[in-house]
């Protein structure tokens, strides 16, 4: 009798030790419950009211000729970002007739190769305000068709704020000056950016609608 007391008694200690830890348990796995739908919550708060990196910087081209880009491939914003920028300029129409110019200046490799340029690309329309007589024998005089497209290239990546009043050394050993603000810029007081902020593997490129002629 004595023996089967004792045993009842030891099975109540046991059980009653047990039972906090049971109940910490319980809480511990209600807490993580209740929990879990307010974290979700809260991430999806923060994904929702955290912009973009591109909404942040506001680094996107501009400009009314930035329309005409294609939306997909090889030949829209995505595409040319992954390309340099001579292969870039050769998958946009609008710039065939300076992609002709640089392949008979012997420039794609050395576009192409540069590191953090920027380069002022004219466009066909920039390139058809030239006498055609004129034009042709630019095309045809490589010395002074290099000394002309060098001039449309900065050795570093100009952001637009950079533009707003500056002024820098192209790769042709010449001066460009800029101007403006937001979205409306002018180089050399002449040419004015139709699509600015194109980026590509290795340059920022602002397409204008004259051509620039070094002094």
């Amino acid at each position: 009798m004595n023996s089967l007391k004792f045993r009842r008694t030891a099975i109540a200690v046991v059980a009653a030790a047990a039972l906090p830890f049971s109940l910490a348990a319980c809480s511990d796995s209600g807490d993580d419950a209740k929990a879990a739908p307010t974290t979700a919550a809260e991430e999806a708060t923060t994904e929702q009211s955290t912009p973009s990196e591109e909404t942040m910087t506001g680094d996107q081209p501009f400009g009314p000729a930035c329309a005409g880009v294609p939306k997909e491939g090889a030949g829209s914003f995505d595409g040319m970002a992954k390309d340099p920028v001579a292969t870039a300029a050769s998958n946009n129409p609008a710039l065939s007739t300076l992609v002709t110019a640089v392949k008979k200046a012997d420039l794609v490799d050395t576009l192409n190769n540069a590191e953090n340029i920027t380069v002022f690309a004219p466009t066909n329309d920039a390139f058809a305000k030239i006498p055609e007589a004129d034009l042709n024998k630019v095309l045809n005089d490589k010395e002074q068709l290099t000394k002309i497209l060098t001039y449309h290239v900065v050795g570093q990546k100009l952001t637009p704020q950079q533009l707003e009043d500056g002024s820098f050394e192209t790769l042709q050993k010449g001066m460009i000056s800029t101007k403006g603000s937001g979205e409306d810029y002018t180089v050399n007081d002449t040419s004015k950016v139709v699509c600015g902020n194109v980026k590509t593997a290795n340059a920022n490129v602002y397409i204008v609608d004259t051509v620039l002629m070094p002094k």
